[in-house]
């Protein structure tokens, strides 16, 4: 499959400072971002503590809801995508939206998420594998893959595009398999469409109770999907390219994780759903400590343990897809930030394959200076790494996404250009609502999803039931904000005016 189209006569080679365009077609960008969203660990991992902890059975119906709300976010940030076109993303729109103090502020906090994004899943593929192979400890796989992960960034975006695209290809394959086969044979109640998808059960519990924690885990599901944005300049004619992709991998990772998570509740019955997968996911009579268990058994009950066996190995090369799209988004935030003289200039260098070298290596040794620090602590790299970094990055995307709808409001207001009112103010306003109320579960929630919880209070009982070390975690993205914000309030003029002339 080709991700460039016509990316060999089109390619330009680049210069010391500028990545390699037109290296990246619609197909490529989509493989980026579905792969950074890591469908099969979103389902082994996510699906299970949805059901359990949230709403039961109608879960699938709040991956739904959360799919919606940024197709919403989508339509204003495709729309700008017209006139902007930058490494940066999310900092670039809001910079020219909000102001160029906000847009560095926001930058860091988009940088915090990716690591923290990439953090996390070094821990699980560290953590699955000392357990599932042993040999070396978690810490020595993480660092074979931190390796391999970094040679690959190094190399052109399209190769990584195309390693993506093979791994994603029998990722997909196995969940298609596994849900025709439900759908097939049918569960033991048949389809209970009402059960997970009517809003009266979607919202059972209230938005402060169940509800609202299936809803903060969908919404970490689609942590890493504007990454469209940060490629544009890869990508072949982005004002046509960043657009196509963005719709597409949201409808994609939205129908995707609704489908597979239907056909798990299909598959148990709606009724018995909650005591199935508590059960299966138990250990020692502790629910939720193997999770990955739940969707294996429904696999070989479906189809058999040959599917099970692979799903457990994609699992691995899922999460293994994943880092590598994130390494290549952190990069390009990094990237993008030295050449807008916010971060030391040396960090803006491009090797000869168009890759932001420079960038990708400072991201690799920050990654591997926290592998070494978890594994010299002693903390578990699931238990820890995995839930500690992932709660941090969700709340850091949810944070900058709310300021995005209104960068796109206020940039829109000052600059009509060809948008209409639904694109210019109705839709992020939308977007906006749905993700403050994504980001109030999520931080309200957050003892409950990072496992940072204060003595003697229930996280699936009780709001915000945090210990200190909860509380710090939670707000590090506020505060990142707000420190990036003084940060760029104090840099000299003439810094400022390279990025200003970076985003024009």
């Amino acid at each position: 499959m080709a991700f460039t189209d016509k990316a060999d006569s089109l390619a330009t080679p680049p210069s010391d400072n500028a990545l390699k365009s037109g290296s990246l077609g619609v197909f490529g960008l989509v493989f980026f971002v579905v792969a950074g969203a890591s469908p099969l660990v979103g389902m082994t991992g996510g699906l299970p503590a949805a059901i359990v902890l949230g709403n039961g059975p109608a879960a699938p119906g709040s991956f739904l809801l959360a799919g919606l709300i940024l197709l919403l976010f989508s339509v204003g940030y495709a729309a700008m995508s017209h006139q902007v076109t930058n490494s940066g993303a999310f900092f670039a729109y809001i910079g020219r939206g909000l102001g160029l103090h906000m847009g560095i502020g926001s930058a860091f906090t988009s940088v915090l998420a990716y690591l923290a994004i990439h953090l996390c899943l070094f821990g699980f593929f560290g953590g699955i594998l000392a357990e599932q192979v042993g040999v070396l400890p978690w810490w020595g796989w993480s660092s074979v893959a931190w390796g391999v992960v970094t040679w690959l960034s190094l190399r052109s975006v399209d190769v990584g595009a195309h390693v993506l695209a093979v791994l994603l290809g029998f990722e997909l394959s196995c969940m298609a398999i596994f849900f025709v086969a439900v759908f097939t044979q049918g569960g033991p109640e048949g389809f209970s469409f009402a059960a997970s998808f009517s809003p009266a059960n979607i919202l059972a519990g209230g938005l402060t109770g169940s509800a609202g924690v299936a809803l903060a885990f969908a919404f970490a599901s689609f942590v890493g999907f504007e990454a469209t944005a940060i490629y544009s300049e890869e990508s072949i004619n982005p004002k046509r390219t960043v657009p196509i992709a963005t719709y597409v991998s949201v409808v994609l990772i939205g129908i995707l994780f609704a489908a597979t998570s239907f056909a798990v509740v299909t598959g148990f019955g709606a009724s018995k759903v909650v005591d199935r997968v508590v059960e299966l996911s138990s250990v020692d009579g502790t629910p939720l400590v193997n999770p990955a268990n739940v969707l294996f058994a429904l696999a070989t009950q479906y189809v058999g343990a040959w599917l099970a066996t692979m799903m457990k190995g994609l699992v691995l090369s899922s999460l293994f897809a994943a880092m590598l799209a994130i390494q290549n988004s952190a990069a390009r935030y990094v990237f993008a930030l030295g050449r807008g003289g916010v971060l030391p200039a040396l960090l803006s260098h491009v090797n000869k394959r168009g890759a932001p070298s420079n960038g990708s290596v400072v991201v690799s040794l920050l990654t591997l200076a926290v592998i070494a620090a978890f594994a010299i602590g002693g903390l578990d790299p699931v238990l820890n790494m995995f839930y500690w970094f992932s709660g941090i990055a969700v709340v850091a995307i949810l944070l900058v996404e709310i300021l995005v709808c209104f960068a796109v409001i206020a940039w829109f207001r000052r600059v009509p250009g060809d948008s209409n009112r639904f694109q210019a103010l109705i839709a992020p306003l939308l977007a906006s609502a749905g993700l403050t109320l994504g980001l109030y579960l999520l931080t309200a929630r957050f003892g409950l999803l990072t496992g940072a919880v204060a003595e003697g209070l229930d996280p699936a009982a009780t709001s915000w039931a945090m210990n200190g070390l909860g509380w710090f975690m939670a707000m590090l993205p506020f505060i990142t904000l707000v420190g990036g914000y003084l940060f760029a309030m104090s840099r000299s003029e003439g810094s400022q005016q390279l990025l200003r002339d970076d985003m024009s």
